[in-house]
C-alpha cells in the first residue's frame, strides 16, 4: 500500500489532525512529567521534525516525532542514561539558547491501532531518517521502547536487548525494525522515563488495586512498578535501549 508522508512544516494545516490522532500508548506512560511538559511542544516549535502518513482516503494513520540536539555540547558527549527524558530536555534547552544541533533523536513512532501490522512503523522510521539527512544531519539516535519487553517485565533490559535470532537480528520486533534500517545497539538507558504518582492515580491509570508493597506488574510496563502503600505512592522507572543510525 502507498502512504503519503509529509512533515508538519510542509502541511501546517494538518496540525490538529496529527496531534489529535489516537494512539495505543498505555495511559501511565503519558504521565511522565518531562514528556507531559515537552512532547506537545514538538509539533508547534519543531514542525520540520514531525512527520505523518496518510492513506488513500487522506486519513492520518501514523506519525513520527523527532528533535534536534547538540550531542557534542560541553558536558554531554555520550547518549544519556536518562534517555528519552534527557534528550527532550536537551533539545528544548538548545532551542531556547540557540545552540546549533548536531544530532536528531527519534522521540516517538506511532501507528493507528487499526493500521498496525502493515509495515507502517518501518515506513515512518525510514522517513524520519530521510528527513534528518535532508536537514543536514549525519546521525539519528533513538531511545527505543522494545515492543515485546512488556511480556517479560522482570528480565533485565541489558539481557533482553542482546537477544538475537538465528539471522543475527534482534529478537524484539521494534529493535529489529531499527536494525533492519541500519541501526546498532549502543547502550541501555536505565532511567529513560520516570512516572510517579499517588496510589489513587495508579489505580485510575491501570485499574489495578495497588495495595501491596513491592513490585507490581502492570500491563504495558517494561519493568515492574514499585509500590509503597505505607507512603501512599508508586514509581515506575522505565529503561529504554539507545540505538544509533548513521546516515
Amino acid at each position: 500500500m502507498d502512504w503519503k508522508v509529509s512533515t508538519l512544516a510542509e502541511r501546517p494545516e494538518m496540525l490538529e489532525r496529527v496531534v489529535g490522532r489516537a494512539d495505543s500508548w498505555p495511559e501511565f506512560v503519558t504521565e511522565d512529567p518531562v514528556g507531559w511538559a515537552h512532547f506537545p511542544r514538538i509539533a508547534n516549535e519543531l514542525p520540520q521534525y514531525v512527520l505523518f502518513a496518510e492513506d488513500e482516503r487522506g486519513e492520518v494513520v501514523a506519525n513520527a516525532y523527532s528533535v534536534p540536539f547538540a550531542l557534542a555540547a560541553e558536558g554531554r558527549g555520550d547518549l544519556p542514561e536518562r534517555g528519552w527524558d534527557a534528550v527532550l530536555l536537551w533539545a528544548f534547552s538548545d532551542l531556547r539558547r540557540g545552540v546549533r544541533p548536531d544530532t536528531v533523536s527519534a522521540i516517538s513512532v506511532s501507528v493507528a491501532p487499526h493500521r498496525q501490522g502493515l509495515g507502517l512503523s518501518a515506513v515512518m522510521l525510514t522517513a524520519l531518517r530521510d528527513n534528518a539527512r535532508a536537514l543536514g544531519f549525519r546521525e539519528v539516535v533513538a531511545p527505543v521502547r522494545p515492543s515485546a519487553k512488556h511480556l517479560e517485565p522482570r528480565t533485565p533490559m541489558a539481557e533482553y536487548a542482546r537477544r538475537v535470532r538465528p539471522d543475527g537480528l534482534p529478537q524484539d520486533p521494534w529493535l529489529r525494525v531499527h536494525a533492519r534500517a541500519g541501526a546498532t545497539v549502543h547502550s541501555v538507558a536505565p532511567a529513560s522515563m520516570t512516572v510517579s504518582g499517588s496510589l489513587e492515580q495508579w489505580r485510575r491509570w491501570t485499574g489495578l488495586p495497588f495495595d501491596t508493597a513491592g513490585d507490581i506488574q502492570v500491563p504495558g510496563a517494561l519493568v515492574p512498578v514499585r509500590c509503597e502503600p505505607e507512603r501512599g505512592y508508586a514509581v515506575y522507572v522505565e529503561p529504554n535501549v539507545w540505538m544509533r543510525h548513521s546516515l
